[in-house]
Order: C-alpha cells, then sequence, then structure tokens
C-alpha cells in the first residue's frame, strides 16, 4: 500500500558564501546541541589531556639531566654519578607512566560519555519515531534515519570519543616542549620550529575555503544518497518495464557531478599538501636540527644531551599539527552529521495532548474529514469533508478508481497519520485518544511487512506475551502452519535470512498476526491483490475467519468481495460520492461503470 510518493530531491546548486557560511554557524550550534548532555565529561577529558601534554616535557628533562651528567663524566672530570643517574631514570619513568595513566583515564572518560551519548540520540529518535506519522516513513525518509542512526553517530563518535583528549594533547604538547626547547636554549626552540612557519602558510593556504566547500560536499553526497535510494528503491518496476537506462541516470549524473566538484577541489591541493608535508619530513627536521644544534656544540654554547632533546622535540612538533588539522576536518563533518541528527530528533510528531478515552462499542465514523499530504494552506487534499459510518459487526467496501483516496481512508483510520481537519471516532472516542489502538484496531495489507526476526515473533509482533501455542493457533486458523512446520527450523526460522515464504505465505503470516492480535475494527487493503491464484483461495478462507464478529474496511475489486459487503463507500476524487449496498448503487452512474470495468476485467482475466 502506498501512502505517500517518494520526494524527489533535486540537486542543489552551490551556495554562495553567505549561505554556506550561515550553514557553517548552523552546523556548529547543532554540534553545540548535541554534544549538550556530555559536555562536562568532555571537558573533564580535556583537563586530563592538559595534564598529560604538560607530563610530555618531564621525559625530556630527565633526557637532558642524564645526558649532561653522563657527558660530564665522559670529558674525564668526574666519575659517572649513579645516583643522579638513577634518580632522573626514575623521574623519566614514573612520568612517562603517569602520563599514560592520565591519557588512558581521559579516553576512557570521552569514550563513556560517546557512548552514553549514542544511547542517548537512540533512545531520544525511538521516541520520536513512536510518535511520528506513519505517512513520514518514505524510502527516502528511511534512508536518512539509516544514515543518521550509522554513518552520522559514527562521524560525531570521533569528535566525541578522540578529539577532545587528542586534539588538545596536539597543543598542549607541543607548546609545552616549544618552551622548554626555548629554556635549554633559544637558538635550538628556533631550530625545533624552524619550517613550522613555512608548513603553516602551506597549510593556511590548502585550507582556504575548507569549510565552504566540506559544506557544499556534504550537500552533493546528500544529492547522491537520495538519487540512489530512489533508484534501488524502484529498480523491479523500472526493469520490468525497460526503463533501467532512464531510471538510473539521474544517479549517474548526481554522482558525476560530485565527481568534478570533488576533483576540482582537490586536485590544486595535492601540490600544496605535498609541499607542506616535505617541510615537515623527518630528514629535512634532522638536517636542521642536528647540523645546526652540532655547529652550535662546537662553539661550546651548548651540549649534545641539549641537542638531541630539542631534535627529538622538533620531530614531535609535526605530529601535533598534523592532528590538529585532522581535528578541524573532523569538526566540520561532525557539524553536518550533528545538523541532520537534530533535524531527524526534531521530525514532527502526531498531535498528543495527553487526554485518553475509552471507546464504548466498535461503531467507526468519519465526520468531514479532510487530509493532504502535503504542507501549509495551499497543499491539495487527498480527502475532502469525507463522512461515513461504519457500523459495528459488519463489513464496508471502499471503491472507486485508482488514486481516489482509499487507502488514504484505511491508513487514516489505522491513524497512520491525523486528518487536516475532522473526526475519526471509534465508539465515539477520537482514534487520537485512545490508548493501545492497536489493540482496538488490527490491519492486513498489501505488502505483508514482515521484518527479519522468527516466524514466531512475526506472528507474535502485536502480543508479544502469547505462548507457542496460542500462536500454532494462530497460523492454523491463518492456513499457514503446514508451510511453517515445513521450513527446515519451524516457528524458528528467520525470515528472510534462513529461509523465504512466497507471498501468498507471507501474507498468510500477516493475517495470523491479526487472527492473534484480534483486534474488533479490522482495516484490509486489498489482501490478496499481489499473490497468486492459488493463494488467493487460502488466503480468502483465512480472511472469512478472521472478519467474523468484527467492524471491517476493506478496500476492494473483486466483484465476488463487492457483492457480499453490507455496505458500499464510492470514492472519486478524494470524495465520497454515494454509500449503500451493491443493488442500491448500482443506480449509480459512477459506481455502475466502475461495477462494468472490473467485472470485464475479471472476465478478461478468466
Amino acid at each position: 500500500m502506498t501512502t505517500t510518493a517518494t520526494p524527489t530531491v533535486e540537486a542543489p546548486a552551490p551556495g554562495d558564501a553567505e549561505d554556506t557560511k550561515a550553514q557553517q554557524r548552523a552546523d556548529a550550534l547543532a554540534l553545540k546541541d548535541l554534544l549538550q548532555p556530555v559536555a562536562r565529561s568532555l571537558m573533564t577529558g580535556r583537563v586530563l589531556a592538559v595534564v598529560s601534554g604538560v607530563l610530555a616535557v618531564v621525559p625530556y628533562i630527565a633526557l637532558v639531566r642524564i645526558g649532561a651528567i653522563l657527558l660530564e663524566a665522559a670529558g674525564g672530570s668526574a666519575d659517572v654519578d649513579g645516583d643522579a643517574v638513577g634518580l632522573w631514570l626514575r623521574v623519566l619513568l614514573a612520568a612517562f607512566g603517569l602520563r599514560l595513566l592520565v591519557y588512558v583515564g581521559a579516553l576512557l572518560v570521552t569514550h563513556l560519555a560517546d557512548i552514553r551519548l549514542g544511547h542517548l540520540v537512540r533512545r531520544r529518535m525511538i521516541r520520536r519515531f513512536s510518535g511520528t506519522r506513519l505517512t513520514w516513513f518514505t524510502a527516502t525518509n528511511s534512508g536518512r534515519v539509516r544514515k543518521a542512526l550509522q554513518d552520522d553517530i559514527t562521524t560525531v563518535h570521533h569528535l566525541i570519543a578522540h578529539q577532545p583528549v587528542d586534539g588538545t594533547i596536539a597543543v598542549v604538547m607541543p607548546l609545552s616542549l616549544m618552551v622548554y626547547a626555548f629554556t635549554i636554549d633559544w637558538r635550538l626552540g628556533l631550530l625545533s620550529v624552524a619550517t613550522v612557519p613555512l608548513y603553516a602558510a602551506a597549510m593556511s593556504l590548502s585550507m582556504r575555503g575548507m569549510g565552504e566547500k566540506t559544506v557544499e560536499m556534504d550537500r552533493r553526497l546528500g544529492v547522491v544518497s537520495a538519487r540512489m535510494v530512489e533508484f534501488v528503491t524502484g529498480i523491479t518496476v523500472v526493469k520490468a518495464f525497460g526503463r533501467v537506462g532512464r531510471a538510473h541516470r539521474a544517479y549517474q549524473e548526481s554522482a558525476e557531478d560530485f565527481q568534478h566538484f570533488y576533483y576540482g577541489w582537490v586536485r590544486p591541493l595535492i601540490t600544496v599538501s605535498a609541499l607542506g608535508s616535505s617541510l615537515l619530513a623527518v630528514p629535512l627536521i634532522l638536517l636542521i636540527n642536528i647540523g645546526g644544534g652540532a655547529w652550535l656544540v662546537s662553539l661550546g654554547e651548548v651540549t649534545a644531551a641539549d641537542v638531541l632533546a630539542t631534535s627529538l622535540i622538533a620531530l614531535l612538533i609535526p605530529y601535533g599539527l598534523e592532528v590538529m588539522m585532522g581535528s578541524l576536518w573532523s569538526a566540520q563533518l561532525a557539524g553536518a552529521a550533528a545538523t541532520r541528527i537534530i533535524d531527524l530528533l526534531d521530525t514532527p510528531m502526531l498531535d498528543d495532548d495527553g487526554a485518553r478515552a475509552v471507546p464504548d462499542g466498535h461503531d467507526v465514523v468519519f465526520d468531514h474529514v479532510s487530509y493532504s499530504y502535503g504542507e501549509g494552506e495551499d497543499a491539495e487534499l487527498a480527502l475532502d469533508d469525507v463522512s461515513f459510518v461504519l457500523r459495528e459487526d459488519t463489513v464496508t467496501a471502499l471503491v472507486g478508481p485508482s488514486g481516489s483516496g482509499k487507502s488514504t481512508i484505511a491508513t487514516l483510520l489505522a491513524r497512520f497519520d491525523d486528518p487536516r481537519s475532522g473526526r475519526i471516532l471509534l465508539g465515539g472516542a477520537p482514534v487520537s485518544r485512545i490508548a493501545d489502538l492497536y489493540r482496538q484496531v488490527g490491519f492486513v495489507l498489501q505488502d505483508p511487512q514482515l521484518p527479519a526476526i522468527s516466524i514466531r515473533d512475526n506472528i507474535a509482533l502485536g502480543r508479544p506475551d502469547a505462548t507457542d501455542e496460542q500462536v500454532r493457533e494462530a497460523a492454523r486458523a491463518a492456513r499457514v502452519l503446514d508451510e511453517i512446520e515445513a521450513l527446515p527450523n519451524g516457528f524458528d526460522t528467520v525470515y528472510g535470512k534462513d529461509g523465504g515464504l512466497s507471498g501468498g505465505q507471507a501474507q498468510r503470516v500477516a493475517i495470523a498476526r491479526a487472527i492473534l492480535v484480534d483486534a474488533p475494527v479490522l482495516v484490509l487493503d486489498e489482501a490478496t491483490a499481489l499473490t497468486d491464484p492459488e493463494s488467493q483461495h487460502e488466503i480468502q478462507q483465512a480472511l472469512t475467519d478472521l472478519v467474523r464478529g468484527k467492524t471491517v474496511l476493506t478496500i476492494a475489486h473483486r466483484p465476488e468481495v463487492i457483492r457480499g459487503v453490507d455496505q458500499i463507500v464510492l470514492v472519486e476524487q478524494g470524495r465520497v460520492r454515494a454509500t449503500g449496498t451493491h443493488e442500491q448503487l448500482l443506480l449509480d452512474p459512477g459506481y455502475a461503470r466502475l461495477w462494468e470495468s472490473t467485472t470485464t476485467e475479471m472476465g478478461d482475466r478468466s
């Protein structure tokens, strides 16, 4: 059953600078909002990272002290002071161990914060989507949910679990070591950072416009993803009608558009990036520091231990710069991911004022109901002032041409969405105020919608507390027990994984689910429409037992179904044109034409 069309996503035109900067600010605010629940934990991780970064200086101090003692002894002026060397070795090992302990503690804090935030976001999404109108769940929106729960949360993971610690250390540790290098000797300090200004200039050039380009890249990737979902969703239809080439063209064009954009952005950066990387190459750094340091040693200005310490410090500074650059990139991606997550967490929900009502009986009343799939006053109405009554223990058939609004009426009774105006009452109570509505209203749709869980759990989906015997009885009543027991794992067979079911068998499993729930009101949306003729007889027998004693609303096309119901509602262009029995409506020209075309079609098929 299709309740709404998948929206077509147009490729965004490249935004101007102001729009892109506005998007960057919005992404930053979204990220701040998303991280608010774990802000204290992240701050704790940063503080511990500062301590770890400062402690990184201590081993170098110890190294210089030990080097001075050994060089003094090598010069023959004194014996090696074993106690002093042992002391500084203990200081070195203690500082290294303490730094490692603090670092691990900082990562533990941020990783726990990441786990807590991921759990919180998923719980918020579950609460949000449990109250979201079901018509919202199109293929495109379902793809957005999957991307947010998997890809986007993974993107934010690095920013939470690693960046607060590694990013802070990448700033604090090089700065602390640079300060210490200058305290050893200002000339050695200058040598240790000799290539950093050139590297910073190269990276500044390569990072120019990075924020705007990242936002644009994210936009274009979103288009590619949406086009792919549209193509894959309709692949069966387009292959059946030989339209594969045309159908995949939009996806191919969006992918090529992204490719041209990305290559045009990245190619000029390769040269600059290669130049910047060469400025931080180990051989160049060692050449500058050891060469210059050796000259100062020859002048007697510094010691070899001083040169060794500052040379090692110079080798660590590029690491910090690279981590900082990576953190900027991660923050850009995480901001875009946070925006998508926040947008999903703000998905509109069905109205709920908290009031609850209990139905008195099972009459269903559509009272001047209007509905539109779009938003705003100018949105085209799918239903316009629809009114009719379903009497308890009767079967009402909705008939009408394709696109007339029959499925929309059925889904509103099951509260897949709320009407734009008017009321739908069940036993005198608005369906929007009935607690456990799906204990009152059951439905069997064209698509049986079986999730990838065991057949037993599929049948017990509406009644998870049902016993195995109750599940078996429901399967027997749905005429599918023998087929289930013939499966290799019987009721433990996982649908779609351990073994498949035919369309007719899957439909009867869905009927068994409805039988087990035993709701007093039942919605049937042409439950035999997509099944083979051999299955239709079994399904029809199961449905005959299912509808007994219930208030039934069925969308029907087959003459034998239409003729046998208690009431027929003719729907055309979103309006109720006539109601009555089959014999009464034969006098209506619209119904007479529909009946003639239906019987003619069925005769041609037979």
